[in-house]
């Protein structure tokens, strides 16, 4: 694949200042998971600076301990309109390493109460050295598209 990002874009009925607060919350970040890896969030805090810290307890049976934690650094926050973060994880020291991939979310207002949403996972940041042992992306075509529906229900309540 040339490309090193993938992308899914969603409609939702819903004013985009209600969709930003849904993602911007870690507690409902299990919720919109689309692979099921994401158990439940350790720090519940709300997003609210770039270089934010949180960190997500995860689960996929192909890791080595089945059971792990990621340590998440917000690098976009533009209320309503964008908010993004690097995974890594915490090292035995506590210094945190990231891999180079970002999770972003773009809110496109397209009235008062209607958002365009686009997620993009981009991994073009990820080394040489990563890249030897983790195929990216790391999931089918499948998991954005089914990450924004997931939104899709929490934002409009269903």
């Amino acid at each position: 694949m040339d490309q090193e990002n993938v992308s899914a874009i969603l409609t939702v009925a819903v004013p985009a200042a209600r969709v930003f607060a849904v993602l911007a919350d870690p507690a409902t970040h299990a919720a919109i998971d689309g692979t099921g890896w994401v158990q439940k969030a350790v720090d519940r805090a709300p997003l609210t600076e770039v270089g934010q810290v949180f960190r997500m307890d995860m689960y996929h049976a192909n890791h080595p301990n089945g059971d792990y934690q990621v340590a998440n650094k917000v690098q976009v926050l533009d209320p309503p309109r964008a908010i993004g973060w690097l995974t890594g994880q915490e090292k035995g020291d506590g210094h945190l390493e990231f891999g180079g991939w970002i999770w972003r979310y773009d809110l496109a207002p397209l009235g008062p109460s209607e958002t365009e949403i686009t997620l993009t996972y981009d991994w073009s940041a990820v080394p040489q050295c990563i890249r030897e042992y983790i195929q990216f992306p790391p999931f089918g075509p499948e998991h954005l598209a089914n990450s924004l529906y997931h939104l899709a229900e929490l934002v409009s309540g269903r």
